[in-house]
């Protein structure tokens, strides 16, 4: 097996496991909205449920579980196609394609699994809340920060040959 591939699996499967293991712990642990205040004004842990994407984007919209579904479906296909066709001066690439990738596949579990995807990480600033998010959420953020850098880095390679 290609150095790609084992590093596709080994990355999506930690991150996977640890996405789904913090959301079975919220689930079981916390009531919904139930908070625990780790860093005051700052960080807390609150059970919340998120049926739309990013911002409760189409969360009341009645094709809202299978378009989440097949997008998510989709972009992973995407993701596996790319990182497979990916040129050896790209390989740089394949980190932050699978952070996107084992993201993408923890959310998507939880939307088939309950039709909404588990949040509970809660930043905020005083009363002022960033929307909560979860470990899956956080490696796709991760992979497109990193992707982005890359991708710049490349660019700037390439401008200077």
């Amino acid at each position: 097996m290609s150095p790609r591939y084992r590093l596709l699996i080994v990355i999506t499967a930690v991150i996977v496991a640890l996405d789904q293991l913090t959301k079975v712990y919220i689930e079981k642990s916390f009531a919904l909205h139930e908070t625990f205040r780790v860093i005051p004004n700052f960080f807390n842990i609150t059970s919340v449920r998120n049926q739309g994407a990013a911002f409760g984007f189409l969360a009341d919209s009645s094709i809202r579980e299978p378009f989440f579904i097949t997008i998510s479906t989709v972009a992973g296909l995407a993701i596996l196609w790319y990182i497979h066709h990916l040129p050896e001066d790209q390989k740089g690439f394949i980190f932050p394609l699978t952070l996107i990738f084992a993201g993408a596949m923890g959310n998507l579990i939880d939307r088939i699994r309950l039709g909404e995807v588990i949040d509970f990480i809660d930043v905020h600033w005083y009363g002022h809340h960033w929307p909560a998010f979860n470990v899956a959420d956080s490696a796709i953020s991760l992979g497109v920060g990193l992707l982005l850098f890359f991708m710049w880095q490349h660019e700037k390679e390439k401008l200077s040959r």
